[in-house]
């Protein structure tokens, strides 16, 4: 399964790697908004958005792009590993 992570801490870049690769997951983070987001969300299974720490602008490109990609999109206000973990546990 492939998930792509919108927003959330930079720190916190690693440890969300970290918890896709328990699960088998393969996983793009993208905590800052880089130019031609669109294109490097690419085609994953899932969009996860952590709501809470991400800029209005990045959350548009990411749904624009799920909308035309046809992409399951998940929105969490919250940004730490353990509501990341119980997304993935839910999608498996």
């Amino acid at each position: 399964m492939s998930i792509v992570v919108v927003g959330g801490h930079d720190r916190m870049s690693r440890e969300y790697l970290d918890v896709c690769k328990k699960y088998n997951c393969k996983a793009k983070i993208f905590t800052q908004m880089k130019a031609g987001l669109n294109d490097k969300i690419g085609s994953p299974d899932v969009i996860i958005l952590f709501t809470n720490v991400v800029s209005h602008k990045m959350v548009r490109k990411a749904k624009k792009e799920a909308d035309r990609k046809n992409i399951k999109i998940i929105n969490n206000h919250n940004s730490t590993v353990h509501s990341l973990e119980e997304i993935i546990r839910n999608i498996i």
